[in-house]
């Protein structure tokens, strides 16, 4: 089937935002707010996870308060129903790669994603959850006034675009997402593409403010 089916995570697939999630489970609430004072959101949690590593807590704690995230039947029916079909999926997501892959091993979805386009983590020599951003900060910025320093979901929408095979049908995008993150990509799809923002969330309302700059 020529037809990829694009992801957000936080708020799309699952119906909470998985970093402060994680953090109040094992009790660094306090703390989070503190750092959100002068962090950047994805140093704020590389800080959090080594403070919540150095405090005691495990990645099995970090695991098991991820595995305690619901998710609705309909939208994993959906997803395998997606799947099956033939259509492509991917994640493009602000999360975290540790994050999500423990919650899609949780419901049996894994296997239903072709990539996960995400800040890449590891457990470092101190078994702590390390948190690094998607675009590396060797790298010259990507430049997007539209995206935090760390990600820009509209460069890696053109970089799978440019990967689609030339001698063969282009593929029809529909694009799954809810927060302001969610509108560069939105912004990079084409008239052939689709956008379905989650209603009564800040992409829907961004979409709706600036109708002609999104052509799906």
């Amino acid at each position: 089937m020529d037809t990829l089916v694009v992801f957000d995570f936080d708020c799309t697939i699952i119906d909470c935002d998985s970093d402060p999630w994680v953090v109040d489970q094992l009790g660094g609430t306090e703390l989070m707010n503190s750092l959100r004072a002068y962090l950047p959101w994805n140093d704020m949690m590389d800080t959090m996870m080594a403070a919540l590593t150095a405090q005691g807590k495990t990645i099995q704690d970090i695991e098991e308060s991820l595995r305690s995230i619901p998710l609705q039947p309909e939208k994993i029916n959906a997803i395998k129903t997606a799947h099956a079909s033939g259509c492509e999926l991917r994640i493009v997501s602000d999360a975290n790669t540790f994050f999500i892959r423990t919650i899609l091993e949780k419901y049996g979805l894994t296997k239903c994603f072709k990539e996960i386009h995400s800040n890449p983590a590891y457990i470092d020599e101190q078994k702590a959850l390390r948190i690094l951003p998607f675009h590396p900060k060797s790298d010259p910025p990507h430049g997007c006034p539209l995206c935090p320093p760390n990600m820009c979901k509209g460069w890696i929408i053109d970089n799978i675009r440019a990967s689609f095979p030339t001698d063969a049908k282009p593929k029809r995008i529909i694009y799954l997402g809810d927060g302001c993150g969610d509108y560069c990509p939105s912004t990079r799809l084409g008239i052939r593409d689709y956008v379905l923002p989650r209603e009564g969330f800040p992409l829907m309302t961004l979409i709706s403010e600036n109708v002609k700059q999104v052509k799906a």
